[in-house]
């Protein structure tokens, strides 16, 4: 699949569930009105939607949520997914904020999982309760430790939080360092209506936060190119690979390679924009996924350049009302 700008679409996000264990401040509102469990998709068209985008090119899919390994009978779906692995697809991970690992960490090993993505914003935990609303932060280090015992490659990500974690800047660095995770830094989106003065309040530009970093250690910018936002960096004085998500103060769209499914069916071909494709229509309509291939095909013809994200000291631009939790992480 080649999108108008010329750019393959090789990589899948899969959300499987907008339900979480969490509440994130920046993800989610504290009370959440979940959808209904019929506008789901079932595990079954999930697993059909995943192998049709696997004969169409994609060689890489990340489970989301929410949470997705709260979603009953994952592990389940996850197996069968597997299938595809070394035919056609190159990598199954997912994105989790660590509080099922313990409990699913060597089955996902055993399934074919090779790495996981833990969302971790802190090391205190007064300071985790706060962000979390409902997470311990006890738990999602055992179950970081059991993903490593499992032999499941732990990469961190950390969303860049002003006056809520920037003072842990080189607590999380060294952290990681310490157990041997990659870190990749975000900074904060404007997804969902939690209200404008919040978000403009929570921005931490990465910019600030490189230059932070660089006081401390030698960065050695990185010439590794996923198709993803990430840029990278090595920390001379210890080794680390150090990853920026940019949305805000560099747009990474020239190089996008992936698009979005929702537990609901909605194709999302851009993060920071409200055009979709409705997939789960073509996926009830018939057992034969000629429509539905054809329905990705469209919607990937019209795939937008980039995102309107923009912060500035009056206001937020390119804000998307829905949450993130719904789009998938």
């Amino acid at each position: 699949m080649i999108d108008p700008f010329a750019r393959p679409i090789t990589y899948l996000r899969v959300s499987v569930t907008d339900r979480c264990d969490f509440r994130c401040v920046y993800c989610m509102a504290e009370h959440m009105q979940f959808l209904p469990k019929a506008d789901l998709l079932t595990l079954e068209e999930l697993d059909r939607l995943c192998t049709a985008f696997v004969g169409l090119g994609v060689h890489k899919l990340r489970i989301t949520g929410g949470e997705p390994l709260v979603r009953r009978g994952i592990m389940g779906f996850l197996r069968q997914v597997s299938r595809h692995l070394g035919d056609g697809l190159d990598e199954l991970t997912l994105t989790t904020n660590g509080s099922q690992l313990a409990r699913h960490a060597a089955e996902l090993a055993d399934i074919g999982v090779r790495r996981v993505n833990v969302s971790l914003d802190t090391l205190d935990a007064d300071r985790f309760a706060a962000i979390t609303r409902w997470g311990r932060l006890p738990q999602v280090l055992e179950g970081i430790r059991a993903a490593n015992a499992a032999g499941l490659r732990v990469k961190i990500n950390t969303v860049a939080l002003k006056g809520v974690n920037d003072a842990e800047l080189f607590d999380l660095v060294r952290w990681c360092g310490d157990e041997g995770h990659d870190l990749t830094f975000i900074e904060v989106m404007p997804m969902g209506d939690l209200g404008e003065e919040d978000r403009l309040d929570q921005y931490w530009p990465l910019s600030d936060l490189r230059a932070r970093l660089a006081e401390r250690f030698t960065l050695i910018d990185l010439a590794e190119r996923t198709g993803g936002p990430a840029r990278y960096v090595r920390l001379s004085e210890t080794g680390q690979k150090i990853g920026f998500i940019t949305p805000l103060t560099h747009n990474f769209c020239e190089s996008c390679n992936r698009v979005r499914v929702t537990c609901t069916g909605e194709l999302f071909m851009c993060l920071g924009q409200e055009d979709n494709a409705d997939l789960r229509a073509p996926l009830r309509a018939s057992p034969d996924d000629t429509v539905l291939r054809q329905t990705i095909r469209d919607a990937i013809a019209r795939k937008p350049k980039g995102h309107d994200f923009d912060y500035s000291r009056q206001g937020i631009v390119g804000q998307m009302t829905r949450h993130m939790s719904h789009t998938g992480g």
